[in-house]
């Protein structure tokens, strides 16, 4: 008789589903892609319903960089699979713990120092996964985004000094200290909290990473996004004074406005706002304000030349420089925008929602940490480490949940923006709001025709000429 899965033990049954899980969600996403890829490939030219909002020569920049993009995105999706099944087929989850007890042991700790040992074991998968994902990153950076002129960094291996020196390596390697300066202490905690915790552990685990979480909005902002870019406040001026004015008119409480120096690393652009209770700010990129970017100084005018055949010749064929963000009324409107999320509870609401789940998987996280099936599935037959119990049942046992609880927080999300810009365009706002999506989607380089099971699927903002529509009533008025 032929063997099935059902016919094996059920710690076999577990690891063939979980991988098997994996791998068709893999192809489920790659065939999501394969479809975006067909219409980046097929649609050469700008649509007759775009023709008013983008040019040729933009619209087959943005096809091309998108393409890349998934391309890019095809074969490091295929290598984070591959590397994942490995690891899991070979058991490097167990050889890895066993590593971190040998580490340990050479110190003087026994097997009974478990929270040491995960510790340890923390530091080394973190260190794993910065180390393989470096060059798909360094690719990412300085072939990408360099061809289609989003880096802004410095080029790319002048000389071994330069490359060990150069902002992306010295980045990677402040982003995994500051990662496990929070990592370590907080992992530590939890892993005590759930082995003191008694019956009711899981509600003292979920009361505790939703106060770290708390924490953690409140203070990156302030202490740990500095460590990365520049945060200057907004000059006083024109548009200070609008925002301020915007804010008091909805109550928003307004404290600070920043503009952070997003142009040193990359020419794409953004806003958003922080804070808790009275305490909030907005944070506005520099490649955001058309007033303020650096990329801009290369498109200020130039001074006259005496006019030849030869400097004729050349100013034609050389187009001119496009002024790349938003003038101040544009930035008001997105900013409108942003303080809807906040005026129609969106963020709280997403603060729930993500509450409920954490406490729903830590519920049933104190159900099945007992089951040693689950261990021995993943190749730990005579320990039960808590770490691993919880790397096991959060990421694998909960993949189809977590994928299933994604695709309604896209849905969600795409619910939310529409009403957010609704809210722009009850403040007056809708034409400037129009334009300015117009002009951020240049700058981005983003794509306006999609794949309609891709969008669904992936879209967490509704695509342009969707929210174009929603404005576009509003607009002639």
């Amino acid at each position: 008789m032929v063997e099935t899965i059902f016919d094996l033990p059920v710690e076999k049954q577990i690891f063939y589903a979980v991988l098997g899980f994996s791998w068709t969600v893999y192809l489920w996403e790659a065939y999501l892609s394969y479809r975006q890829r067909r219409i980046y490939r097929a649609t050469r030219h700008v649509p007759q319903e775009l023709g008013k909002i983008m040019d040729s020569e933009t619209f087959e920049k943005s096809r091309l960089y998108q393409l890349d993009k998934s391309n890019f995105s095809f074969w490091s999706g295929l290598y984070s699979e591959t590397e994942g099944t490995l690891i899991l087929l070979l058991g490097g989850i167990p050889l890895l713990w066993g590593i971190a007890g040998t580490v340990i042991a050479r110190f003087g700790f026994g097997s009974e120092y478990e929270i040491t040992q995960s510790l340890v074991f923390l530091t080394l998968a973190t260190l794993f996964s910065a180390l393989t994902g470096l060059p798909w990153s360094l690719y990412n950076t300085f072939v990408i985004e360099e061809k289609h002129g989003f880096n802004q960094q410095l080029d790319f291996v002048v000389n071994y000094f330069d490359s060990f020196c150069n902002p992306t390596l010295f980045d990677a390697i402040k982003k995994f200290v500051v990662t496990q300066c929070i990592l370590l202490p907080v992992t530590s905690l939890l892993l005590y909290i759930i082995k003191i915790g008694g019956d009711y552990f899981f509600i003292y685990a979920w009361l505790f990473t939703l106060a770290v979480s708390l924490v953690l909005v409140t203070i990156y902002a302030d202490y740990i996004a500095p460590l990365f870019d520049k945060f200057t406040p907004l000059p006083e001026g024109e548009l200070k004074t609008n925002i301020e004015a915007m804010a008091k008119s909805i109550s928003f409480p307004l404290t600070k406005v920043y503009v952070v120096e997003g142009s040193k690393r990359s020419s794409h652009s953004n806003a958003y706002f922080y804070g808790f209770f009275k305490n909030k700010r907005i944070v506005l990129f520099d490649t955001l304000l058309e007033d303020y970017s650096p990329l801009n100084k290369t498109g200020e005018p130039q001074p006259e030349q005496p006019e030849n055949d030869e400097t004729s010749s050349e100013s034609k064929a050389k187009p001119k420089n496009k002024k790349q963000g938003c003038n101040n009324p544009e930035i008001l409107a997105v900013l409108g925008h942003e303080l809807g999320h906040w005026k129609l509870g969106h963020t709280v609401k997403n603060i729930v929602i993500s509450q409920m789940n954490s406490f729903l998987c830590f519920s049933l996280f104190a159900v099945l940490i007992g089951r040693k099936e689950l261990f021995v599935a993943f190749g730990f037959i005579d320990s039960q480490p808590t770490l691993i119990g919880l790397m096991i049942i959060f990421q694998f046992i909960f993949s189809p949940y977590n994928e299933l609880l994604s695709f309604c927080l896209t849905v969600l999300s795409r619910r939310f923006e529409f009403q957010a810009d609704a809210f722009a365009r009850s403040m007056g706002k809708a034409s400037e709001l129009y334009s300015a999506l117009i002009k951020l989607n240049k700058d981005n380089l983003g794509f306006p025709v999609a794949d309609w099971l891709f969008s669904m699927w992936h879209y967490s903002h509704p695509p342009l000429l969707e929210r174009l529509r929603a404005l576009g009533n509003i607009k002639q008025d």
